[in-house]
């Protein structure tokens, strides 16, 4: 908390939740919240933990090259990684789940955390997918207002990031020598001498984690699984909708879907406060869903995303019987 990095994220998400919360009449938020159905959100957390299996299985599958190991054990592993993910800043489960399998299985963080990298590179894919594929219909709805306009260039600069991404991603796993004879040059001219030696394992371990990527038929099932998942997500969605007595399309749900969590990537306080929230209730404002409404599923579609991860994800850090600290920070280094 001392960091300013920390507060920095911390206004950032006072302005979104601002933004998400203005000219909200309270007393018809607090009537839509009291008479929501929250039983809808049980088969709800129910498939949001299937689609997290998915994940685990889709991480065992990137891994399978280094180590094979069984996507009951992933499962833990990637719980703990999305319970660092809510209540530490900059993202830090992604790289306390690469830690925690070092410890367990011996796998290089560096390798571990290519495939994590693999794996958001994937995820942004599909999730601008989700965008791309509903823009047509949300145009046609706000068509007079500069939503729909600043989500297209937001698209539109997130594909290229992603595609670009991936491309280079594929061609380093494709061609490791080549990869290994740049990184290298790289490192020769830019590093002091004392850095080079550590910097090159940590390189080489890298593209061992992205030897999945060698396989087309890898590529293909692993964007087939992330597709699962975002599905999965995106029903999710659907239930915690039946709580709220209101109804769009499951396309629009999925559009949703895709804008918050690439809002998500901007920094903010732990656990996406705000970042989620506004655009959310944006897009079903956009869809005719009144502020009220969209605020009171908006905000328990974020609780219900979040508690429920966290809870199982602290139960398995705890059952490791370690903490993020110093010492956790000193071997994501290695």
């Amino acid at each position: 908390m001392k960091k300013w990095q920390f507060w920095v994220g911390v206004l950032i998400s006072v302005f979104f939740v601002w933004i998400s919360l203005r000219g909200l009449r309270l007393g018809e938020f607090w009537g839509v919240i009291k008479s929501a159905n929250y039983w809808w959100i049980l088969p709800g957390i129910a498939v949001y933990f299937v689609a997290v299996w998915a994940r685990a299985w889709r991480w065992h599958y990137l891994l399978r090259p280094i180590k094979k190991i069984p996507t009951w054990s992933m499962f833990p592993i990637t719980c703990i990684g999305y319970m660092g993910n809510n209540i530490y800043p900059a993202r830090a489960g992604e790289v306390l789940r690469a830690v925690i399998l070092k410890r367990r299985e011996a796998v290089p963080v560096s390798a571990s955390l290519a495939t994590i990298i693999v794996e958001r590179i994937f995820d942004g894919v599909v999730m601008l997918s989700f965008v791309f594929i509903n823009l047509p219909e949300l145009a046609r709805l706000t068509s007079a207002s500069g939503f729909v306009g600043n989500i297209q260039q937001v698209a539109i600069y997130g594909t290229g990031a992603f595609v670009a991404a991936l491309v280079i991603f594929l061609l380093a796993a494709m061609f490791p020598a080549v990869t290994a004879k740049i990184g290298q040059w790289f490192i020769n001219r830019f590093l002091p001498e004392r850095l080079r030696e550590n910097v090159t394992g940590i390189l080489h371990k890298f593209l061992d984690g992205l030897a999945s990527l060698r396989s087309p038929l890898n590529i293909l099932m692993v964007f087939v699984t992330s597709v699962i998942i975002w599905l999965f997500e995106t029903l999710k969605y659907w239930f915690v909708m039946q709580a709220f007595g209101f109804s769009v399309s499951f396309f629009a749900l999925m559009l949703m879907n895709g804008i918050v969590n690439l809002a998500t990537t901007i920094p903010s306080a732990p656990g996406y406060i705000g970042t989620f929230d506004a655009p959310g209730i944006a897009v079903l404002g956009a869809y005719g869903v009144d502020q009220a409404t969209a605020a009171g599923y908006t905000l328990t579609l974020h609780a219900a995303l979040w508690i429920p991860i966290t809870l199982l994800g602290a139960y398995y850090l705890a059952k490791e019987g370690i903490r993020w600290s110093d010492t956790l920070r000193t071997e994501a280094q290695n």
